[in-house]
């Protein structure tokens, strides 16, 4: 007897990666359940959140007023495909105005890019640019100087959280919000007319708004930075370019910022289904003013309708309908439009 137990090297049967019988167990070839996933290659220094190459590089396109050039390698040349670059980003901000938003999917970057959303980088992989939407897109982005990187299907899932890319994704450059402060100071010759959302967290809501706002001489719109729709690529897309034209910004207490707007010699309008004034009787159009606008469900909070010099409603056909706050104030700016267009 040789005194070894077990399998004939010495090992326990079933021990490790051996069998009963003590001979070697096959290999999973890495497709068991529990089996470890690769996190890629370490992206580059200037992409890494958090990374003083990052901030710096942050820091000069906000200072330059637009992106930052593509790193070195990711340019496009004379050739209709892009250059190989990994590009990294944090997805967990998202719109907040304090870091990029990443637009995933074909339909939806296409759009984007069709609306102008002022965008850094256009993320693509090799397979997906034999698409017809997404070779739109490269040209899109191409056209206006938006940088193209070809990038890796797993790239992608972390760049957007694991959304549905299909192949495409489209990095949104932060918004940069005024202060509500500035917004007093615009309008020139024209009466100055500010819309304040109170509780709007739809984006979409808040692109209708803005648009509708640029559409009748507003100077700005002001929202809170909590519990607020930002200004996102949804926001971009409602607004139908608008949000180029017209500033957005934010005030960290809004019923302060509509204190500070009386204080400035504006009069402040809550447009709410419970007011008592209707639209067509609002006697404060014709002069500086601020027009407030809810949410559709809970209307105004009710520091804010404190904050109101009156509160107005729109006079429905229907007592049992209800607009939605894109809807309410378009109704409501074009009111206010139509008095100050009888008073010149």
């Amino acid at each position: 007897m040789s005194g070894k137990k077990g399998g004939e090297d010495g090992r326990a049967p079933g021990g490790g990666g051996y069998s009963k019988r003590g001979k070697p167990r096959p290999g999973t070839g890495g497709y068991r359940r529990d089996r470890l996933e690769g996190k890629g290659p370490t992206p580059p220094a200037h992409m890494r959140p958090g990374h003083p190459a990052q901030r710096a590089a942050a820091k000069a396109a906000r200072d330059s007023g637009r992106p930052g050039q593509p790193p070195r390698g990711s340019e496009r040349t004379g050739d209709s495909r892009p250059r190989s670059e990994s590009g990294y980003q944090n997805p967990g901000v998202r719109g907040s105005g304090e870091g990029p938003e990443m637009v995933a999917g074909r339909n939806s970057v296409v759009e984007s890019l069709r609306a102008g959303i002022p965008a850094i980088a256009l993320y693509v992989t090799s397979r997906a640019q034999e698409d017809e939407r997404v070779a739109e897109a490269v040209q899109l982005a191409a056209d206006t100087g938006v940088a193209v990187l070809e990038s890796g299907m797993a790239e992608l899932d972390r760049l957007t959280g694991d959304a549905i890319h299909q192949g495409v994704a489209l990095r949104v450059r932060p918004y940069e919000y005024a202060h509500p402060e500035d917004l007093a100071k615009r309008g020139g010759p024209d009466l100055p007319l500010i819309v304040a959302l109170d509780g709007v967290t739809d984006p979409r809501n808040l692109g209708a708004v803005v648009r509708s706002a640029a559409a009748f001489g507003a100077t700005g719109l002001v929202v809170p930075t909590r519990r607020s729709a930002g200004v996102t690529a949804g926001a971009w897309k409602a607004s139908a370019g608008a949000l180029a034209r017209l500033p957005v910004a934010q005030a960290v207490n809004l019923t302060r910022a509509l204190e500070g707007y009386k204080k400035a010699g504006f009069f402040v309008a809550g447009l709410d289904a419970e007011g008592t004034t209707d639209l067509r009787e609002m006697s404060i159009a014709d002069g500086p003013m601020v027009l407030v606008v809810g949410s559709e469900g809970r209307g105004l909070s009710r520091v804010v309708a404190g904050a109101c010099d009156m509160l107005v409603s729109i006079p429905m056909v229907s007592g049992n309908e209800s607009l939605n706050a894109g809807i309410a104030a378009s109704v409501a700016l074009y009111e206010i439009a139509g008095i100050r267009a009888r008073m010149s």
